[in-house]
C-alpha cells in the first residue's frame, strides 16, 4: 500500500470532528501532535491491518468533516487518511464520488433546490433563478440544483444544510423564494416540517395496514408505539423460531418491494443456512429514485416499525448487526431513527439480550451522501466499507459474499414493514390481500398534477385509475410515469393497467419502487425527457463503458431534439434506439440496464417527438 501524504494540514476545528468520531490518536503515526511525541513511536508504528479494519468509518469520517465545516480540504482529508492506514489518493476518489460532499472551499451553507421531474413540473427553473438572483456570490450561501430531494409531495423543493457544531437543517417545501432564501439564511427561524401524516392522504382510515400507525402515534413515543400494537410481530417470531419466521414469510408470498420483486423469503433462506459468519443485515433506505419518498415517511411517521422489522429480519437470518444505510438528504428521517434506536437499545429491545431472549442484535446508521447508485445493493456494501459506491459483478451473489465479504441480506424500508403483519396476521391472512402472484398492501407515491400527492396505500390489484382518482388527478392529463426516472410512461387511455407486478410487466410498463407521476398537457415532456437523461448522465458511477458512454449521447441526443440543432429527429432517434439497447444489453447493473426505458416508453407509447 502506497501511502503518500501532502503537506496539507488539518485545521483545530477538522481535527475536532474527525477526533471525535475515532477518538484521539494513539501515536504521531495517526496523526498525534510531534512535539508531543513518545519515544516508542521513534521505534514501531502502530495500526497497521488494525487501522485498516476501520476503513469503514471513512465515509462517517468525510461526513463528520464536512457536516463541522462545509467542506473537505487537503489537510482534513490527509489527517482521516492517517487516522484509518487509507491511501489519500483512493480516499479523495471516495469524497468526490459523492453529491453532497465538496473538496474545494463553499460558504458553510449549501442551499439544495430540487430540479428533479416533479419539482420541475412545480415550476423549479423559476424558483432556481429568483433563489439565484437574491443568494448570489458573497451571500455566504452556496446554491445547487439538486436531484430528487424526496419531497414530491410538497414540489418544489429546498433543502438548506449549514455546517457547524451542530449541523443544522430547514427545509421549505413547498418552496417560494422567500421561503427558500429565509431557510438558508436562518435556519432555526424557518417554519417547521409539517408532520409526516400529512404527506399520507389517507390517514385515518382504518382499513389502513403499513401506515396505520402514521399520524395517530407519536414518532418519538416508544410506549406509544407498544400501545397501538407495536412488538406483538417480534414476539412472535420469538416464539415462532428463525425456521418458522422465514417459513410464514415465504407462505405469505411477500415480494421485495424495492423494484426487482424478489421473494423475500427465499433470500432471507438463502442467507440463513450459509455456513460462513458473522452474517450481515443491511436495510436500504437510500431511496433516490426520482418521485420516490415512501420510506421517508415511514421513518419519520413509524421508526419503531422499521426497527422492530429488522430485528425480526436479523433473528430469522442468524444477524447480530444492522445497517440502516439512510439518505443524506432526509435530516428529520435520521433524527427520528437515531432517536427510536437509542430508545429500543434503552430498554432492552436492542443490545445484548433482546427482550431476555438471549439474541442479540444492534443497528448502526451509514449515512448516504448524494449518490442514486447507492440504491444498487452491492454498491452500498462499498459504500459502507469505505469505497466508491460502484457495483459489484455478481455471482458472488450477497447472499453468499456481501458486507465485509460475508452473507449479507438486504431489504428496503417498505418490504421490512411488510414483515410485521405477516408475522401479527399470519401468513394466510396475509397472502389473501392482493392477488395471487402479489401479495399484501402496497405503497404508491403519487405526485405531479394530482390535487391530493402523496402516499398511498391499496392492495396489489387496484387499478392506476382508482389510484389516480383518490389522488385526485387534474383535468387534461396527458401521461403518467411509473416506477421513476427508470420506469416507464403510459398513456391516459392506459389507466385500467392494474397495480400489481405481473400486470404492469403484462402491460409494458414496471411498478418498480412505487412512483406513480401523472402529467398534464402543461408540462412539455420533451424537456422532461432531457431531465431524466441528465440524471442518469450525472448519476452513472462511470465505472462500465455502455452506461459511462451511453448516458451521455443519450443526453447529447434528446439536447439536440429539444433544441432542434441537429440533422432531424428520426436519425436522433435512430442513434437513441441503438445506445438504449447497449445499455440494456451490457451494463453492469440496474441503472445503465434501464436508463432508456422512460424515453423508449415516451417515444413508442405517446409519441413523444412526432
Amino acid at each position: 500500500m502506497d501511502l503518500r501524504f501532502g503537506d496539507g494540514k488539518p485545521t483545530d476545528e477538522e481535527r475536532a470532528a474527525v477526533d471525535a468520531l475515532l477518538g484521539p490518536p494513539e501515536s504521531s503515526w495517526e496523526g498525534a501532535d510531534r512535539d508531543g511525541m513518545r519515544a516508542g513511536d521513534l521505534r514501531w508504528a502502530r495500526g497497521g491491518r488494525e487501522a485498516r479494519d476501520r476503513r469503514d468509518q471513512l465515509l462517517p469520517g468525510l461526513h463528520a468533516v464536512n457536516d463541522r465545516v462545509g467542506w473537505i480540504s487537503e489537510g482534513a482529508l490527509d489527517y482521516l487518511c492517517r487516522r484509518l492506514t487509507v491511501p489519500p489518493s483512493e480516499a479523495y476518489g471516495v469524497a468526490t464520488f459523492y453529491a453532497m460532499f465538496s473538496v474545494r472551499p463553499r460558504p458553510a451553507t449549501v442551499l439544495h433546490v430540487c430540479t428533479d421531474l416533479a419539482c420541475a413540473a412545480a415550476g423549479a427553473g423559476a424558483l432556481c433563478a429568483g433563489i439565484e438572483s437574491r443568494l448570489g456570490p458573497g451571500s455566504g450561501v452556496s446554491v445547487e440544483r439538486s436531484p430528487c430531494l424526496g419531497l414530491c409531495e410538497r414540489a418544489p423543493a429546498a433543502l438548506a444544510i449549514r455546517a457547524g457544531e451542530p449541523v443544522r437543517t430547514a427545509v421549505s417545501a413547498p418552496a417560494t423564494v422567500d421561503s427558500a432564501v429565509l431557510a438558508a439564511s436562518a435556519p432555526d427561524a424557518a417554519p417547521e416540517e409539517p408532520a409526516a401524516a400529512m404527506a399520507v392522504p389517507q390517514a385515518g382510515d382504518p382499513s389502513l395496514t403499513l401506515l396505520r400507525r402514521v399520524g395517530a402515534v407519536d414518532p418519538a413515543s416508544l410506549d406509544d408505539y407498544r400501545a397501538h400494537g407495536g412488538y406483538a410481530a417480534l414476539r412472535r417470531a420469538f416464539a415462532l423460531g428463525p425456521a418458522g419466521v422465514i417459513r410464514e414469510v415465504t407462505d405469505s408470498g411477500l415480494l421485495g418491494r424495492g423494484g426487482a420483486a424478489f421473494p423475500t423469503g427465499r433470500k432471507w433462506q438463502a442467507t440463513a443456512s450459509q455456513p460462513d459468519r458473522p452474517h450481515y443485515l443491511v436495510c436500504n433506505a437510500d431511496e433516490s429514485e426520482p418521485g420516490t419518498f415512501k420510506d421517508r415517511v415511514i421513518m419519520e411517521g413509524d421508526p419503531y416499525a422499521l426497527v422492530e422489522a429488522m430485528t425480526i429480519a436479523a433473528y430469522a437470518t442468524g444477524a447480530h448487526r444492522g445497517y440502516l444505510y439512510l439518505r443524506g438528504e432526509y435530516p428529520r428521517a435520521l433524527h427520528r431513527m437515531r432517536h427510536a434506536i437509542d430508545r429500543a437499545r434503552a430498554r432492552g429491545l436492542l443490545g445484548d439480550d433482546v427482550l431476555g431472549q438471549g439474541y442479540a442484535f444492534d443497528i448502526e446508521i451509514r449515512r448516504g451522501a448524494g449518490a442514486y447508485i447507492c440504491g444498487e445493493e452491492t454498491a452500498l456494501f462499498n459504500s459502507i466499507e469505505g469505497y466508491r459506491g460502484e457495483p459489484r459483478s455478481k455471482p458472488p451473489f450477497p447472499v453468499e459474499k456481501g458486507l465485509f465479504g460475508k452473507p449479507t441480506v438486504e431489504n428496503n424500508v417498505e418490504t421490512l414493514v411488510n414483515v410485521l403483519p405477516v408475522l401479527t396476521m399470519g401468513a394466510p391472512a396475509y397472502a389473501a390481500i392482493g392477488t395471487g402472484r402479489s401479495t399484501g398492501p402496497k405503497l404508491f407515491c403519487v405526485s405531479g398534477s394530482v390535487g391530493r400527492p402523496g402516499i398511498y396505500e391499496l392492495p396489489f390489484g387496484a387499478t392506476l385509475g382508482e389510484l389516480l382518482e383518490l389522488a385526485e388527478v387534474r383535468d387534461g392529463l396527458r401521461a403518467v410515469l411509473l416506477g421513476g426516472a427508470a420506469g416507464g410512461f403510459v398513456r391516459a387511455d392506459e389507466l385500467d393497467i392494474p397495480l400489481t407486478f405481473e400486470g404492469t410487466r403484462q402491460a409494458g410498463a414496471t411498478l418498480g419502487s412505487g412512483v406513480v407521476m401523472a402529467f398534464d398537457d402543461t408540462v412539455p415532456l420533451p424537456r422532461l425527457l432531457l431531465r431524466i437523461a441528465q440524471f442518469f448522465r450525472d448519476e452513472s458511477c462511470g465505472q462500465c463503458v455502455p452506461c459511462r458512454v451511453g448516458t451521455v449521447r443519450q443526453e447529447e441526443a434528446l439536447t439536440r431534439m429539444v433544441e432542434r440543432t441537429g440533422s432531424g429527429a428520426a436519425g436522433d432517434i435512430a442513434l437513441l434506439r441503438e445506445v438504449g439497447s447497449a445499455m440494456r444489453d451490457a451494463s453492469i447493473c440496474g441503472l445503465g440496464q434501464t436508463a432508456w426505458n422512460a424515453v423508449e416508453s415516451a417515444i413508442d407509447r405517446l409519441g413523444a417527438y412526432e
